[in-house]
């Protein structure tokens, strides 16, 4: 039987995986410039970029520079995730409001068979993944700790200079770790004390929120260490 200080002991693994996550990631950014945080490996990059000069037709953001975005969809890697909602009894007009698809959609992958093919996804520059990081990690602060009265997709005012993005970026960092570290055990059980409204929180124990924010943080930041390693592999002199 789980006894009270074994449920406690979540939170501190929590925090200590995200405090480390967050070291190793302040080190691996450290002097990163505006050219190589705007750098674009590819055509076709998502970006941070001038209102009326977004490439995409969902881009977003309260002020002069914006977000790249695309229309919604389901990813290949989340059919599993899908299949799961439905198995606990989601219905499928809910799980398309999750996911802002239609109900068209949602059934086309419920019944799809087999190993789905690889996602065909843009590229995006360390702008871009700093940036949603950024604005998911608002989101889901003000739609927890918060008013609750912000849209999601206004929290943040995008930079196209990596030293204000960073300052302001490290600063939410800090104001969501001392609200999540005051969090008490009957809180990280609690259904729907996040009520992001973009994914499945509402309907989640904070805890297994608390976990998928983790792992956002680390899966962007891992991206961003080997774009930065790209970069610097690229632009380098002869050895």
């Amino acid at each position: 039987m789980e006894t009270q200080g074994a449920r406690a002991d979540r939170l501190r693994l929590l925090l200590a995986q995200f405090d480390q996550a967050r070291e190793m990631a302040q080190v691996r950014l450290t002097g990163l410039g505006d050219e190589e945080y705007l750098w674009e490996p590819v055509a076709g990059c998502w970006s941070v970029r001038r209102r009326g000069e977004a490439t995409t037709p969902l881009a977003y953001g309260p002020g002069e520079w914006v977000l790249d975005k695309g229309a919604p969809d389901i990813p290949a890697s989340e059919y599993a995730e899908v299949a799961r909602q439905a198995a606990d009894g989601m219905s499928v007009s809910r799980i398309a409001d999750d996911w802002s698809v239609g109900v068209e959609r949602v059934e086309q992958v419920l019944a799809h068979t087999g190993t789905p093919e690889p996602d065909e996804v843009p590229v995006t520059t360390i702008a871009w993944r700093l940036g949603h990081l950024h604005s998911c990690m608002a989101g889901q602060w003000e739609w927890t700790f918060g008013e609750r009265r912000e849209e999601p997709e206004l929290l943040v005012d995008f930079s196209p200079s990596a030293g204000p993005a960073l300052m302001r970026f490290w600063a939410l960092t800090d104001r969501w770790r001392e609200s999540v570290a005051a969090l008490t055990d009957e809180q990280l059980d609690t259904v729907g004390l996040s009520q992001y409204p973009y994914g499945s929180d509402p309907g989640e124990p904070f805890v297994g929120v608390l976990a998928g924010a983790n792992l956002e943080f680390i899966h962007h930041m891992a991206e961003i260490a080997v774009l930065r390693d790209l970069h610097r592999a690229r632009f380098a002199g002869p050895g």
